[in-house]
């Protein structure tokens, strides 16, 4: 999907301020507001944008331990039974299928390390299937980011 200079700009400017006023947009990129609400529902009726939601700090809400975890399954017929369960645990904030020795990657927001024990031990471990687990804890966190806004796919390569 082709995206010209005015929709990157848009793209942007939400990315950073999702809650911008339709006025204050348009005067950023020097249209009216209506004609700036229409540009954005051309994104949205793309899927260029799917949704808008509030970014939330983790640690203010008490959720002070981030893990990621390697999930492999015995066969692929527990596929469906394991994704069943990782769309229901709310400490599940993403599920990749990936490549490699294991089969899913986890990235968990827990309050402490007994949390995430009982995560793996209790809910994932007892996911008819699963196999092995391998879990990392991040000790801090450089960069995390919510969009791609990388060289190429938004305008800049």
């Amino acid at each position: 999907m082709e995206l010209d200079n005015l929709d990157i700009k848009i793209i942007r400017i939400l990315l950073e301020r999702g809650r911008i006023t339709w006025s204050e947009l348009a005067s950023q990129l020097g249209l009216s507001a209506p004609a700036t609400a229409d540009r954005v529902k051309r994104l949205e009726e793309r899927g260029i944008i799917e949704g808008y939601s509030a970014q939330l700090n983790a640690e203010a809400l008490g959720l002070d331990l981030t893990a990621f975890i390697a999930v492999t399954l015995d066969h692929p017929r527990h596929r469906a039974e394991f994704l069943a369960q990782v769309q229901e645990s709310a400490e599940i904030l993403e599920c990749h299928h990936v490549t490699g020795d294991d089969d899913y990657l986890l990235k968990v927001r827990c309050r402490h390390t007994k949390a995430l024990e009982a995560l793996i031990s209790q809910r994932l471990k007892a996911i008819e299937g699963v196999a092995r687990t391998r879990t990392l804890i991040v000790l801090s966190t450089v960069k995390e980011r919510q969009a791609v806004m990388g060289e190429g796919v938004m305008g800049d390569g």
